[in-house]
Formats: structure tokens, C-alpha cells, sequence
């Protein structure tokens, strides 16, 4: 009879500690995803805080939209004047500076467009689209696709609808992939292509870097509790509070790939 007592006390403080964890949800990025951060500063913050974050991994666009739609409490992307709208039109608040990296055109080692002689993105574009040499899109609104149709614009190269131009709306390490099996060119941030050009085995190689245009700004933003009284606006803060901070800026300093080079740089104020 004892030994049955002691296992029903046991299941209710099992059961009363698995009601109590407290949850918040993040909209975030493929590349962000892709790139193992996560899986790494997560944890971290979750032992300092109690608080667990669950992820949707979707593009720029769709996370943006779904904090609109008070589906996320905390919304971490990397299209800073989407952000930047969002919060004027008061959808969110307390939006950061994180962190950056930059983004790089890859494509096959032939180089069909010989992209390799060029210094600016705006040239490589160019010279991608007169060699109608295949390009892969990722279609999707997310914060890469926006930068790439900024470039194909400042390019003066109307590329949707070409037969060399291929829209997959797909995430970034699956776009990457499609562009290796097609032999084509495609724009990804450094950090997806750095963690999983190895381990996805891909032939491309990185054609054009270096230009200020392929700079990444990553942002954090949280729901205006004002425009969905559900949210966890505390919980969520106390995530944006952290990854601001030393210690928080001190662990995506720490993020490197297994050669080394850091996935992206610290740049909070």
C-alpha cells in the first residue's frame, strides 16, 4: 500500500512539474535553424532561466506574420526594415540588434557566368542572368529571398518567369541543395553554408563575397502584448534581455563551426 501511495505522489510531482514548465514560442528563420544556433544557445537559456523556447523555422515574411497573428511570443529574423515597419505599425516592441553575418553567392566550380572575375553582387547578377546560367530561388519571402530580389532590381534583371531562374520556396539548406543538384548559382548567409556544405557533401563553391550590399543584420522583436493579451511578453522579454546581453552575445561569439569560423558576429547595443 505504501509502495502504491509513493508512486501516485511520485506521477502527481511529475505531472505538477510538467504543467509548470513554462514555454514560449519563437518565429525565426531557416538559416538561423539550419545553421545549429539554436540548438545550441537554447539550452543555454533555458538552464539560466527555466524558460523553454520552442521553434518555427520558416522564412523572414512568414515568421514576421505570424508574430502579427500573435502565434509566437518572440520573433528573431533577419530583414531589418521589415522589422522596422512591423514595429512602427506597432505589431512588436523592444526590437535589438543581435547579431550578423554576411551572405555569399555560391554556384558550380565551372562557373559558367564567371562570377569569380567580379567584385560586386550587383555585377555577378548581371552576369549570371546574360549567361542564362540556372539560378536557384528560394521563393519564399524570407528574409534571403528579399535581399536576392534587391539585387536582381539594383541589377536591372527582371529574372521571375526565365527558364534559367527556378523558385523552389524552399528553406536554405534544402534551396542549397537543389542549386548543387542543378549545377546552379544561388545566394545563401554564410552561417547555413559554413554548418552544412559538408554534411549535405555539396560541390558548390562560394563565387562572390566580401561585397558591404551582402551584409546580414539578425533582429529580436517581441509581441506587443498591447495587440494580443495571451502572449508571454515577460517570458519573451526575458529572452531578448538575454541575448543582448554579455552573456548572451558571449554565447553567439562562442557558435563556431568545427573548423573554427564563427557563424556570426555579436553587434547589440
Amino acid at each position: 500500500m505504501k509502495r502504491i501511495v509513493a508512486l501516485v505522489l511520485l506521477f502527481t510531482l511529475v505531472a505538477t512539474a510538467a504543467y509548470a514548465e513554462t514555454r514560449i514560442k519563437m518565429a525565426s528563420t531557416t538559416s538561423t535553424q539550419n545553421s545549429g544556433l539554436f540548438d545550441y544557445l537554447l539550452p543555454i537559456f533555458e538552464k539560466k532561466t527555466g524558460i523553454k523556447i520552442d521553434v518555427v523555422a520558416v522564412g523572414t515574411g512568414a515568421s514576421i506574420e505570424i508574430g502579427k497573428r500573435g502565434d509566437a511570443d518572440v520573433v528573431f529574423v533577419h530583414a531589418k526594415e521589415q522589422e522596422l515597419q512591423a514595429v512602427q505599425e506597432g505589431w512588436f516592441v523592444n526590437r535589438h540588434d543581435v547579431m550578423y553575418n554576411d551572405f555569399v553567392i555560391i554556384g558550380p566550380p565551372t562557373d559558367p557566368a564567371k562570377v569569380k572575375w567580379l567584385k560586386s553582387a550587383t555585377e555577378a547578377f548581371k552576369a549570371i542572368a546574360a549567361a542564362e546560367s540556372t539560378f536557384v530561388s528560394r521563393g519564399d519571402k524570407s528574409g534571403t529571398n528579399t535581399k536576392e530580389l534587391s539585387l536582381w532590381k539594383k541589377a536591372g534583371v527582371e529574372p521571375s518567369g526565365k527558364k534559367w531562374y527556378l523558385e523552389v520556396g524552399q528553406g536554405m539548406e534544402k534551396t542549397q541543395r537543389v542549386a548543387d543538384e542543378k549545377k546552379a548559382y544561388t545566394l545563401t548567409d554564410r552561417g547555413t553554408w559554413l554548418a552544412t556544405k559538408d554534411k549535405d557533401k555539396l560541390d558548390l563553391v562560394v563565387v562572390l563575397e566580401g561585397d558591404p550590399v551582402l551584409f546580414n543584420q539578425y533582429g529580436v522583436m517581441a509581441v506587443n502584448p498591447e495587440k494580443h493579451k495571451h502572449v508571454k511578453f515577460k517570458e519573451a522579454m526575458q529572452f531578448v534581455d538575454w541575448i543582448i546581453s554579455k552573456d548572451g552575445q558571449a554565447a553567439v561569439a562562442a557558435f563556431k563551426d568545427k573548423n573554427g569560423n564563427p557563424l556570426f558576429i555579436p553587434n547589440a547595443k
